[in-house]
């Protein structure tokens, strides 16, 4: 698997509002980062905002644009991509993020870091044309 087929994966089981296929893409002991007002959302978190999102249709779109992979072994792939999320009320929102993503004991590529960049970092990327 590479970074891109990753993130199509990520956007087709969210727009799907598929909960069991999109939590398998997220290692059990997933960090993120960078989301303001949490120091770290685990696992558990990211589960339950899903589970409520997905059972009550709040998204309309999930995508990605621009790929920038920073590093890869065959292993772990680390990239940074924008993730705009469309809600089902109209609302838009758009974040850099940077991911590690490995393959784990199963065979299976799944996040296991996750970073929402902060609005100079994705300015600085943009501009420079990284993303």
């Amino acid at each position: 698997m590479n970074a891109q087929q990753f993130l199509e994966r990520m956007a087709a089981t969210a727009n799907a509002l598929d909960l069991d296929q999109h939590m398998d893409l997220i290692s059990k002991d997933v960090s993120v980062f960078g989301v303001p007002g949490f120091d770290v959302i685990g696992y558990n978190d990211w589960l339950n905002q899903c589970r409520h999102e997905f059972e009550n249709r709040l998204l309309k779109q999930v995508s990605y644009k621009g790929l920038n992979v920073l590093a890869e072994t065959p292993e772990r792939i680390m990239f940074k991509s924008v993730e705009t999320v469309e809600g089902a009320d109209g609302t838009v929102n758009s974040n850099g993020i940077e991911f590690i993503i490995q393959k784990e004991a199963d065979g299976v590529w799944r996040v296991s870091q996750e970073r929402v960049l902060p609005a100079d970092e994705l300015e600085n990327d943009i501009r420079r044309g990284a993303l």
